[in-house]
């Protein structure tokens, strides 16, 4: 039996809960797939979905992914997703894209980790300690469960559909808008005494927003809003009106890499 794990992480959050999550499962073989690499699933029996959170819901960049796959006939899948402060309806929709693919999800959860979104670090709301033991011991339970579950699939039983649950606050929180991604960010500029043309921003940025003319040039029309150059920039050469300096999240921090070390 082959597992595929299709992910996006920005940062590096979602990646490393991929990992634990892999890693965890071990009797199983896991391919981890970043989703901008491509990947053609028709080789695998089961496939999981994941992604981080942004602006309580799915990055563009994952939704593209997930509506350009073949359709499938009933291919057992799971989603997860990663979240700072609030998850939103990422799970659900997550679920519902996967679905209209023709996947069948079988299992889903979301994690919370530390912050990565720069204007909610600088106000205090970094999360660095999160998970707490009850969102371990949750995520943990998640993983034994799928164990369970790629086990009976691997032994030809049936599973059944999951009834994902994302709780009424959760349900009751909109998807932000890519025009509201923009103008919460604002314009990006380069502070070219500290940039050294290290091109990382460029490699970072998932949408192709960033060029490069000796020093990095922002694309406003393909920007999406999600910090992943300012975060990434070794100098924090990159700043905004609002940010400068400060609120940076390049990877997961000491806390949460010991926590899934396991």
């Amino acid at each position: 039996m082959k597992i595929a794990l299709c992910h996006y992480s920005s940062t590096g959050n979602t990646e490393l809960a991929c990992r634990y999550i892999a890693r965890n499962i071990g009797h199983l073989p896991f391919d981890l797939i970043d989703v901008r690499s491509g990947v053609d699933l028709s080789p695998y029996d089961a496939v999981g979905f994941a992604t981080s959170t942004q602006f309580m819901g799915v990055p563009h960049l994952f939704s593209r992914f997930v509506e350009r796959l073949p359709m499938q006939n009933g291919k057992s899948a799971f989603v997860f997703n990663t979240y700072g402060m609030m998850s939103g309806q990422t799970l659900k929709l997550l679920d519902k894209l996967v679905t209209a693919r023709g996947f069948k999800v079988i299992a889903g959860h979301s994690l919370l980790t530390p912050e990565n979104y720069p204007p909610f670090i600088v106000k205090g709301w970094g999360n660095e300690d999160a998970p707490g033991e009850k969102e371990l011991a949750a995520f943990n339970q998640f993983i034994a469960q799928l164990a369970s579950q790629l086990g009976a699939l691997q032994a030809g039983q049936p599973v059944k559909r999951a009834k994902l649950h994302i709780g009424l606050l959760n349900s009751l929180m909109r998807p932000g808008t890519l025009a509201h991604a923009r103008q919460e960010m604002g314009p990006l500029y380069v502070d070219e005494t500290q940039c050294n043309g290290c091109g990382i921003c460029g490699q970072a940025c998932p949408y192709g927003a960033v060029e490069f003319d000796s020093k990095p040039v922002f694309n406003a029309e393909q920007c999406h809003g999600c910090w992943a150059c300012f975060n990434r920039c070794p100098q924090q050469a990159i700043f905004t009106q609002k940010i400068k300096g400060t609120g940076h999240y390049s990877k997961p921090n000491e806390k949460f890499a010991a926590r899934l070390a396991n």
